[in-house]
């Protein structure tokens, strides 16, 4: 369960990663602002999932 649950942490992570650069690249070009919303929200979501896949995970392995 623990070699899972890093697994699904730095896909999390990669999937923020790509979403902030993605949103960088836009604003870089000045291209449409409904864009920079909408890739903005989707890295606070993907950031909160984040958080919570680390934290089970830390919670797991502090209970072996």
């Amino acid at each position: 369960m623990e070699g899972f649950l890093h697994i699904v942490t730095y896909v999390a992570l990669a999937a923020v990663a790509i979403v902030l650069v993605l949103g960088i690249i836009n604003m870089m070009r000045g291209t449409s602002p409904s864009r920079s919303q909408t890739l903005m929200r989707w890295r606070v979501i993907l950031q909160f999932v984040a958080l919570v896949v680390m934290m089970t995970a830390l919670y797991l392995a502090s209970r072996h």
